[in-house]
């Protein structure tokens, strides 16, 4: 287990969002916990983890805003990765 994805998955699940999270960290994390990343048109991603599918959108800078931290989140609570399932496991999958 990384401290550093330890780190950016309580930030993604802290109430009120992280607003200084950035997309290569999230990218390197979704990547972690075994994550598919697909690139489509555009600055959209479609990730495939645990067989949940979604789609995100790249941040057109580095910092990704509000809404899609929260859409991440809800992403990640759907697929089981969780912090409390990642520090139990060390990476869920």
């Amino acid at each position: 287990m990384s401290k550093h994805h330890a780190t950016l998955i309580r930030a993604l699940f802290h109430d009120p969002p992280a607003h200084n999270l950035h997309w290569r960290d999230i990218e390197a994390l979704l990547r972690h916990v075994g994550a598919e990343m697909e690139p489509l048109s555009g600055n959209r991603v479609r990730v495939t983890l645990h067989r949940m599918e979604d789609v995100l959108h790249r941040p057109h800078g580095n910092e990704v805003d509000r809404h899609s931290v929260l859409h991440i989140r809800a992403f990640l609570g759907r697929a089981g990765v969780t912090p409390a399932a990642y520090e139990q496991d060390g990476s869920v999958g």
